[in-house]
């Protein structure tokens, strides 16, 4: 029936939903037509998610022998193979976060297109139920007035005419044709009378919607964090950052997951309503509705009979000869019987108010205004909402594989903190060009200075009364206090590796601020004794 449809094509991507295997929970397979309320169809669908939980617990246990793998094979790396382990750890951090990124662009494209078209979806129900509400309200007045005030007015002319049996049989007549616009009105075959309420099942839809849209975009948000957060620790190189990535990363990995498999479920079963919603629509209104009212506002044409057109003529035509009738009684009755004037009065704008409900009723009963709210709702569904969902499967997708290598990377990560780590505590600590010395002296300035200042004191206290020594070698490149007083400074133990440094008069740029001080002052406090001694 939907092939039919010229004004309504199906996306492609329905179809290829559609096409996706349907096997309920005994693995049989079942036809893929849209019928929420059989028990087959939604076990076709819980076996997708099913699908979904069976690739999260592949994928668990992969990273649990993976892990445990990298624990119980750890074996010491050459230098030469940390360099190109290290490269691939950071590059492979890199890709995950590209993809992270580019996922989470992708889940809220598709998180704002699904919203866009259930948003749409809404606005077609409410649209239609305020419709169907102008009809009922039409309908029910114009009744109302006809069998309450109408019927009071005539009841009151009938006395007035006592004396005249024709004005009372032209009252009859009326009275007929009153009832015959009734038997029309209450014949007709309105939605309300079907127990659907339009409005309920849009507010419904419009709840859950909020909390599927305000879900996701926690778990965007959630995503890009974590990708942040995991891009810090590596740069930082913290270990406690990397162990929070690690839980969250596992929690974020099961979402994923069970996003995937929820997102897919309801993808294919609203691609299978879309690629034949008429056929739904006219099964659930089947018994309620009758076929032909339906079938009027599905496929609304030119060419198509109007199931209302014969209740309605009969309204107009009644109508206008009542009309006739109540302007011949003021022309001729009220000369007679003034008092009748004003319930015929009355009467004329109650059947001119029946007159523009008539216009209005035709007007909201045609088929274009019913059919547009229904399309508009098949777009916003089937190509807004089933395009997001797909989006939001990419998403899901793509943040899985994502995470799963991050959760890989981190590890190796780990471990080559924890081999670099292990490699400073294995360097001298009184090594003065030791970057872990240089980070503990600039901690503690005490434990780094006091040996060279004590040693200083006590040798300057005893070179006060000594004479100068004896004029350098002329094999030394350096005279033999500078040297000495480089002995000084390193503790009193020379270094005859250092010895090419003993004449730049400024320390090595390894040497941290307090030593290049000492170092200068020293420097300066000898070459003034020496002057003296000198010159004396």
């Amino acid at each position: 029936m939907s092939t039919a449809r010229v004004d309504y094509i199906a996306p492609w991507w329905t179809y290829w939903l559609h096409t996706f295997p349907h096997v309920n929970l005994r693995f049989q397979s079942i036809d893929s037509t849209f019928r929420p309320q059989d028990e087959n169809y939604q076990q076709s669908l819980i076996f997708l998610c099913c699908m979904a939980a069976t690739g999260l617990g592949i994928t668990l246990l992969c990273l649990a022998a993976y892990l445990s793998f990298l624990c119980c094979c750890r074996k010491e790396e050459g230098e030469d193979s940390k360099r190109p382990d290290t490269c691939c750890v950071t590059w492979a951090a890199v890709i995950a976060g590209l993809v992270i990124c580019s996922a989470v662009g992708v889940g809220f494209y598709g998180n704002s297109e699904t919203n866009d078209g259930v948003y749409q979806l809404t606005y077609s129900l409410y649209n239609a139920n305020h419709t169907l509400h102008g009809v009922d309200t039409l309908v029910s007045g114009t009744v109302g007035s006809m069998q309450q005030d109408l019927k009071q007015h005539l009841e009151r002319l009938d006395e007035i005419f006592a004396t005249r049996p024709d004005y009372i049989q032209t009252l009859r007549f009326v009275q007929v044709m009153a009832n015959n616009i009734v038997q029309q009105l209450n014949g007709l075959p309105l939605m309300s009378r079907a127990n659907v309420n339009l409005a309920s099942i849009a507010d419904q839809i419009g709840s859950a919607e909020h909390y599927r849209w305000l879900t996701y975009l926690l778990l965007l948000i959630l995503d890009l964090v974590i990708c942040l957060v995991a891009c810090l620790g590596l740069a930082k190189q913290s270990r406690w950052l990397l162990t929070t990535i690690m839980i969250f990363g596992v929690l974020t990995l099961i979402l994923s997951w069970v996003s995937l498999g929820t997102g897919t479920a309801v993808a294919v079963g609203t691609s299978d309503f879309c690629v034949a919603p008429d056929k739904f629509v006219m099964n659930q209104t089947k018994g309620r509705v009758p076929a032909d009212v339906v079938h009027y506002y599905l496929y609304c044409g030119q060419s198509l009979p109007n199931p209302f057109q014969q209740a309605m003529t009969i309204y107009q035509r009644s109508l206008t000869t009542m009309q006739i009738q109540i302007q011949g009684l003021l022309q001729y009755a009220v000369p007679v019987f003034p008092t009748a004037q004003r319930d015929l009065l009355g009467i004329q704008r109650l059947l001119n108010g029946s007159e523009t409900n008539l216009h209005q009723l035709t007007a909201l009963l045609d088929c274009r205004g019913l059919h547009k709210d229904y399309l508009d709702a098949l777009i916003g569904v089937c190509y807004d909402g089933v395009e997001g969902l797909l989006y939001i499967c990419l998403f899901s997708l793509l943040a899985a594989s994502a995470f799963c290598t991050m959760l890989c990377t981190i590890p190796r990560a780990w471990k080559h903190i924890t081999s670099r780590d292990r490699d400073y505590d294995d360097i001298d600590e009184e090594d003065p060009f030791n970057p872990q010395a240089r980070r503990t002296a600039a901690y503690n300035p005490a434990r780094a200075t006091v040996h060279s200042f004590c040693s200083f004191s006590s040798s300057m206290g005893s070179q006060s009364s000594l004479a100068p020594p004896a004029p350098p070698p002329p094999a030394s490149s350096a005279p033999a206090s500078e040297y000495m007083n480089q002995s000084v400074l390193f503790g009193g133990n020379p270094r005859y590796e250092n010895v090419p440094l003993i004449g730049r008069g400024s320390p090595p740029p390894s040497y941290s601020p307090s030593m290049r001080a000492t170092y200068l002052s020293v420097t300066e406090g000898q070459n003034r004794h020496f002057g003296t001694d000198f010159q004396m």
